[in-house]
């Protein structure tokens, strides 16, 4: 027999006893790929805090009715999606919305002073009311969200932009232990850039085309991780498995002897089913006995 078929014939017989192995202990395996399984879901559901992210998305585009400079306006706004993806995340902007998410109120109607009321002297002598008198009228807001105490340093590590080559648009994501709180961060940030860019690179070329709804589970993936558990559990329970039958030394099978220590077969011993009544009864000498005449 030559050396490359006497090392198939080893890898036969090696997976003929894995395929063994497995099912004489389908049920132990399955009960670790189970379990496994089972602790990383019950981790990943109930015991690690879950993340989530919402992403709002802004266009840089400058509104121009001359096509000679359209195109390249455009190629200008390609180019300064960069800058804007630095900008954003600076501590000005991050700042102002930091304080707006302390206090997420919106102007929507600015205070009026009083005026007094105007009168026309006619010929005569009396007096023609022409406008009535106005009262003060405070500045209404509008509140846009829930208050919520967050630092720039916070929203830093919090938000991710995304560019998209050749693309006028990009994202901005926040992440939170909220989805109420991850949309709140994201629109801030989104809102404090547009408002405050004009004063800084004196242009106003952004607009939120797509402001952040609440959230979406973003961590940790229960999917991933019951799968991760479940892989684990089956490969310990193999390997617990083919340790304990390696370092099993009882003799299995005839050819062993024969092939592998070279010793000859002179045959097996049957087992024998003795009666459950049965005793071992040693033998004992007969005593004689005289009798006197």
């Amino acid at each position: 027999m030559s050396s490359e078929q006497q090392k198939n014939e080893e890898v036969t017989i090696d997976l003929r006893r894995l395929f063994l192995l497995i099912r004489k202990h389908v049920a132990s395996i399955l009960v670790w790929t189970i379990g496994l399984g089972l602790v990383g879901y019950g981790v990943s559901d109930y015991l690690i805090t879950p993340k989530y992210t919402a992403t709002t998305q802004l266009l840089v585009n400058r509104k121009t009715t001359d096509a000679n400079q359209a195109y390249a306006m455009q190629q200008a706004d390609l180019n300064a999606v960069t800058t804007y993806k630095d900008l954003i995340t600076s501590r000005k902007i991050l700042k102002g919305a930091s304080s707006y998410l302390a206090n997420p109120v919106t102007l929507v109607k600015k205070a009026t002073p009083a005026k007094k009321a105007v009168y026309k002297t006619q010929d005569d002598g009396t007096r023609v009311l022409v406008k009535k008198a106005v009262k003060a009228q405070p500045a209404v807001y509008k509140r846009d969200s829930k208050s919520y105490t967050v630092s720039a340093s916070e929203l830093k590590s919090a938000i991710s932009v995304t560019t998209t080559t050749s693309s006028q648009v990009f994202s901005l994501s926040a992440t939170a232990e909220t989805p109420a709180k991850a949309k709140a961060e994201a629109n801030a940030v989104a809102k404090e850039f547009k408002e405050q860019l004009p004063s800084i690179m004196d242009v106003n070329n952004v607009t939120i085309v797509a402001t952040a709804s609440n959230g979406t589970k973003s961590f940790p993936n229960v999917k991933l991780m019951t799968a991760v558990g479940a892989l684990a559990g089956l490969i310990i329970s193999l390997m617990i498995i083919i340790i304990r039958d390696l370092s099993d030394t009882t003799v299995r099978e005839s050819s062993f002897m024969t092939d592998e220590m070279g010793l000859i077969d002179l045959g097996e011993v049957a087992s024998i089913k003795m009666p459950k009544d049965w005793s071992f009864m040693p033998a004992t000498a007969k005593r004689t006995t005289r009798r006197r005449v």
